[in-house]
This record gives structure tokens, C-alpha cells and sequence, in this order.
């Protein structure tokens, strides 16, 4: 199996595909990425790919549009070199935010991008917690959403805490919040916001009781680190004991790093679905890598058994 199957590591993920391929005991794919001083890009393999089963590794983290068309242009360079399949491994899918239209004459962009990556060649999308699952839909392409709640959930399993409380920091984050309150079996609460404008956000109110509890603050993502701070602040205004705060993607947008370092969090814990440079990091800050979780599904499609017993065995 490991022999037909070949992962090429681009700008945006090269740590993370490292450990998947230490995971499935094989070697990157040799492959090289030249940006020309007018922001050309070129991808170059430089080895045989011809039958062979692809996966191209790569967020579409910052700088968004320049990953996304390094993915582009090694699915095409792929599909041109004969490759058997390709797969975009995406751990974090950018342009999700941008799901509908919210407002009149706005674009669907996530859609735009399901378009592109299909025209480019590519036959299937890996992804972990997408923004808005729905997305999944906008691809005439198997789409993979894994998940990555339950490898949070593990860490903070060893930390032993009393008296949790999961909280969302929106309406909209309420069923992932309610999948990891249903794991430690303890109570939800949910932050009320209004959202004014694009990475601004205003804390209305919580709903339940958050008084001498050890509260956890879920999200998807964190951007700025605004909302998630505001969040903190509100809650030990509450009455709790502590926050920890928890999230899969850190965009970690400036000053986002600055303001969680700064926060009254006890702990921020974030996957490496996004690389975070040295500079972005904080004495905060713990990692958890999916690293294991995205072996374990290319392994499945590769030997074409059921991404569903890779999805059970990492969800709650």
C-alpha cells in the first residue's frame, strides 16, 4: 500500500506532513515550490508520481489565496504527471467563513474554491472541522471532515480539572460545545454576542451558570483573539473559577497572540492544523497535533476501508 501512495508537503504545512509520514512509515515525495518576485508559483516533483495515489498537504492558512494556488498548481502538475489520484489534504479549509451570502451581492467564496480545486484535478478533499459543515456540499467530490474535539478532549483529560463547564462562545458553536460538555458530563453555557462588523464582536450576556467552575472555551478557530478574550473576561466576571480556552485552527491573526498571552486564560490549547512560527508562539500555549488522525484516514482511503471507523474512533 505504502509503495502506490506519495505526500507532497507544501509551503503551509511542511512540519505537519512530516509527522504523517513518519506515521505511515514512508518518505515525502521530493517536491519543490519557487514564488517569483511577481507572485508567480511554481511546484516542481521531483520524482515519479505516474499511477501513484497523491496527496497533496497544505493549509490555506495566511497567506490564504497563495496556499490555496500552490494546491492548484500541484494538483494540476499531478494530474499531468498521470498520478492515479489526488487528494487535497487541507487541515484547515480558508474562505469557510465565507459559506452564504449574508448580506446582498457578497460572493460564496468557499464555493468558488470547491469549483477551483475540482477544475485543478483534484478527486478528494481532506479537511478537519470545517466553519460551516454544509460546505461539504458545494464539492461534487467525496469530502472527508474529520474531527479533531476528541484529541482536545484527551489533553484536557490529563489535566484533571473539577467542576467543568464547557462553554460556547456563540449560538453557532453550541453543538461542538455540547459534544465535549457530553464527554465530560458536565453542564453547557453559551456566551450571547452580537457581531458588528468582520473580527469584531460584543459580549451581550451568558446563558447558564458559570459561578465556581472550571470553564472551558471552545471554538473552531481563533482570528484576532478579540471574541475568545472578551469571552475569558466576561466569564471570571461570572464568577468562575478559571478558563481554559481550546480551539482546533489558530489563525492567530495579529495581535491574536499577544492578547491570548496577555488573556486571564489559564492554558490555550490549539491544534497544528496551522503552523504557528516561533514569533506567534506563547508560554500559554500548548499543541496538539493531528498528525495521527490524518495517517489513519489517508491509511483508510488508501486501502479503501471506511473513513467512518477513523471518524468513530477519533469523535465523540
Amino acid at each position: 500500500m505504502r509503495n502506490n501512495i506519495a505526500v507532497l508537503a507544501l509551503s503551509a504545512s511542511q512540519d505537519l506532513a512530516k509527522k504523517i509520514v513518519s506515521q505511515l512509515g514512508i518518505e515525502l515525495t521530493n517536491s519543490n515550490v519557487h514564488h517569483f518576485a511577481d507572485g508567480e508559483i511554481l511546484v516542481e516533483i521531483n520524482e515519479s508520481v505516474r499511477g501513484k495515489d497523491v496527496f497533496v498537504v497544505n493549509s490555506t492558512s495566511y497567506p490564504v489565496t497563495e496556499n490555496l494556488m500552490e494546491i492548484l498548481v500541484t494538483a494540476d502538475a499531478c494530474k499531468r504527471a498521470s498520478a492515479h489520484s489526488i487528494t487535497a489534504v487541507i487541515p484547515y479549509f480558508g474562505y469557510a467563513r465565507q459559506d452564504r451570502k449574508a448580506s446582498p451581492r457578497q460572493p460564496i467564496t468557499a464555493k468558488l474554491v470547491a469549483d477551483l480545486l475540482e477544475t485543478a484535478g483534484v478527486n478528494r478533499v481532506v479537511t478537519i472541522d470545517l466553519h460551516a459543515a454544509q460546505i461539504q456540499g458545494f464539492f461534487n467530490i467525496p469530502v472527508d471532515e474529520m474531527q479533531a474535539l476528541m484529541l482536545i478532549c484527551h489533553y484536557i483529560d490529563n489535566l484533571h480539572l473539577d467542576d467543568i463547564c464547557v462553554v460556547s462562545p456563540d449560538h453557532g458553536g453550541a453543538k461542538r460545545a455540547r459534544k465535549m460538555s457530553e464527554h465530560f458530563d458536565c453542564p453547557l453555557a453559551i456566551i450571547d454576542k452580537r457581531r458588528p462588523k468582520p473580527n469584531v464582536a460584543e459580549v451581550t450576556g451568558i446563558i447558564g451558570d458559570v459561578e465556581g467552575k472550571s470553564c472551558i472555551l471552545i471554538d473552531d478557530m481563533i482570528d484576532t483573539g478579540g471574541t475568545i478574550v472578551a469571552g475569558v473576561d466576561t466569564l471570571l466576571e461570572k464568577g468562575a473559577k478559571e478558563v481554559y480556552i481550546a480551539c482546533t485552527h489558530g489563525v492567530l491573526s495579529a495581535p491574536a497572540s499577544e492578547r491570548l498571552e496577555n488573556s486571564a486564560a489559564k492554558e490555550v490549547i490549539i491544534c497544528d492544523t496551522i503552523e504557528i512560527p516561533e514569533e506567534k508562539k506563547f508560554p500559554k500555549l500548548h499543541i496538539v497535533s493531528v498528525a495521527e488522525l490524518l495517517a489513519k484516514t489517508i491509511e483508510s482511503i488508501e486501502e479503501d476501508l471506511p473513513v467512518t471507523n477513523v471518524f468513530q474512533r477519533y469523535s465523540l
